[in-house]
């Protein structure tokens, strides 16, 4: 609990047998504020279920696969009214919960988005290449502009902050179901004028192979795909909707 508010972390495992037991445990000891973890098991690999049930985590099902499908069931499923996102891979950290709290509670942020590419991150060190790292900023920086918000450095950072109140007024109109959807709760936080900030987050290499952006191809491959959603999303926020007023980003998003 952190200031009288109740805190959730969700988690969603498909193939993080090796490692999120470690993860899980890492987010409850680095820091006494996580009251629960919610696990969404997203028809992970033979193990998981034994692993997580060793833990004081909650485990809850998801049988539709996709990240988004995923962290959409844990975010309703979660009981908090701070409720992180993030992945139990092993590549983030228990101990930054505290300074997202920080951030959420003195600045009364609706949301606190994390970063991976700023200095703290050394590519030697962690799983972010060059390209990705590269593709990260250049797609950030041309969701600033498009939507003349404040400084984003990173869209694909699954480690993030909402309020229980935020993810009430975003989840009616989310949409992407795969891994799209980290860079859409940026999209829909940015066009709803929620009240966020972006910080820097530890980000490690991850524990086993990623089946998702493990070579050239795939990063590239995804880079496309994920600024092709950014200007899509744009495209359509200004046909459908005022810019002056973001109220009307209602019903028609969504054919976005």
């Amino acid at each position: 609990m952190y200031n009288g508010k109740l805190v959730s972390v969700v988690f969603a495992t498909y193939k993080e047998k090796g490692s999120v037991r470690e993860v899980i445990e890492d987010f409850f000891n680095a820091t006494l504020f996580v009251d629960e973890i919610v696990v969404v098991n997203n028809n992970a690999e033979p193990g998981t279920v034994e692993e997580v049930q060793k833990t004081k985590a909650r485990m809850v099902y998801e049988k539709r696969q996709g990240y988004g499908y995923a962290f959409q069931r844990g975010m309703k499923e979660a009981r908090g009214d701070y409720v992180f996102l993030c992945e139990p891979d092993g590549t983030y950290k228990g101990k930054d919960v505290e300074r997202f709290l920080v951030y959420a509670k003195t600045g009364g942020f609706d949301v606190v988005l994390g970063s991976r590419t700023g200095q703290n991150t050394p590519l030697s060190a962690a799983d972010m290449t060059l390209v990705r790292k590269f593709a990260n900023v250049f797609e950030a920086k041309t969701m600033e502009v498009l939507f003349n918000t404040n400084a984003l450095t990173d869209v694909g950072c699954t480690y993030k902050l909402f309020t229980k109140e935020a993810i009430r007024k975003i989840a009616p109109v989310w949409r992407a179901r795969n891994s799209l959807f980290a860079t859409e709760l940026v999209l829909l936080t940015v066009s709803r004028k929620l009240h966020f900030i972006e910080i820097p987050v530890t980000f490690k290499k991850r524990i086993g192979i990623s089946t998702f952006v493990g070579t050239f191809p795939k990063q590239a491959k995804w880079a496309i795909k994920i600024y092709a959603h950014i200007w899509a999303f744009w495209l359509r926020w200004i046909l459908f909707n005022n810019k002056s007023n973001p109220d009307n980003f209602k019903e028609e998003n969504k054919i976005i």
